[in-house]
């Protein structure tokens, strides 16, 4: 398990909220209760713990991480010659849909008044990717053969085949990006002899709000801490019965005095089932609830960006969304 250290003073703009319109906030309080910690991290995806904060901050950053952190995505298509079975709106909407390696950070939002012709955009706010690949019959096949992958050269179009096309000074400030799509081996289309793709394809910085394809996450979601509370020991077979009616590692059998009895290891495990309430004789011997405070969040990135790095942008956007708000109360106030 790996400790997150958070500034609360980073935070400040969440937290003057409460303090300056609920008086029922305790700063001290929160400053003492108020944990996050990493459960597990790889790659693309990231679990952790928000404990000691309210429901409602919570969901902001849910909803944040899936609609408000920005990322890049193709968002014109100018397609010079397609002559798969693929429609041209349904092809560009599919390259619409695949996910490019490419830090938000570093671009700026294009304009909306800005003309949407190849020509438009700049190396600080477009990506340009190229798209060219033609089907031919592979002279080496066997007469006999009927398997399209020996048959044919370049009939699978993939995701790698997408290759970028630096603007301005791009190569030089980009020459370790390695810019491109997220995964190589998304299909996009099957061709045959004579068929081919010849695309254009300008990627911009976008958010979830405006269009699915920007948003940095698979998904984000968020569950309470589950609580399971022996009202009474539980021994024999009726603690045997108890563990089966839970998640494995939740429920462990301890030997005291020549007897199983039933503890509770990890709550954590719970799926929440409530399997236990179907027993008569269980069901009045233990409690099932959530602790309120304690969220446990999964974030699964797209691979756009690591998953640790999205909720810090999480963070920064909230913040900036709460000192906005208050400066239009301020603004209110003095008028």
């Amino acid at each position: 398990q790996q400790n997150v250290s958070i500034n609360i003073n980073d935070l400040r703009t969440i937290l003057y909220l409460y303090v300056r319109y609920d008086d029922t906030w305790d700063m001290q309080r929160f400053q003492k209760n108020f944990t996050m910690d990493i459960v597990d991290l790889d790659e693309n995806c990231m679990e952790f713990d928000m404990v000691g904060i309210d429901a409602a901050i919570a969901n902001a950053f849910r909803r944040i991480l899936l609609a408000e952190v920005p990322t890049m995505a193709v968002e014109k298509v100018f397609i010079y010659n397609n002559t798969s079975i693929i429609q041209d709106e349904v092809l560009a909407h599919r390259l619409g849909l695949i996910p490019i390696k490419a830090d938000p950070r570093l671009f700026e939002y294009r304009n909306a008044g800005e003309e949407s012709g190849e020509d438009a955009g700049s190396e600080i706010d477009t990506i340009q990717l190229q798209l060219k690949v033609k089907c031919s019959r592979n002279p080496r096949a066997s007469k006999d053969s009927s398997d399209p992958q020996e048959l044919y050269l370049n009939h699978m179009v993939y995701s790698g085949d997408m290759k970028w096309m630096p603007i301005g000074n791009q190569a030089d400030v980009f020459a370790d990006a390695n810019i491109g799509p997220v995964h190589d081996d998304i299909l996009i289309a099957q061709l045959r002899p004579g068929q081919e793709l010849d695309i254009i394809m300008h990627c911009v910085k976008g958010i979830g709000k405006d269009h699915a394809k920007f948003s940095p996450v698979a998904t984000a979601s968020y569950r309470l801490l589950p609580e399971i509370t022996l009202l009474e020991p539980i021994e024999g077979e009726k603690a045997e019965r108890l563990k089966r009616c839970f998640s494995r590692g939740v429920i462990h059998l301890e030997e005291l005095n020549g007897k199983k009895v039933a503890m509770v290891v990890n709550s954590r495990l719970d799926t929440c089932s409530r399997e236990v309430l179907r027993h008569d004789d269980l069901k009045n011997l233990v409690k099932l609830g959530r602790v309120r405070d304690h969220f446990i969040f999964t974030v699964e990135s797209t691979g756009v960006l690591p998953p640790e790095v999205l909720v810090t942008e999480a963070i920064k956007v909230l913040m900036t969304k709460c000192q906005r708000f208050l400066n239009e109360l301020d603004n209110t106030d003095m008028e």
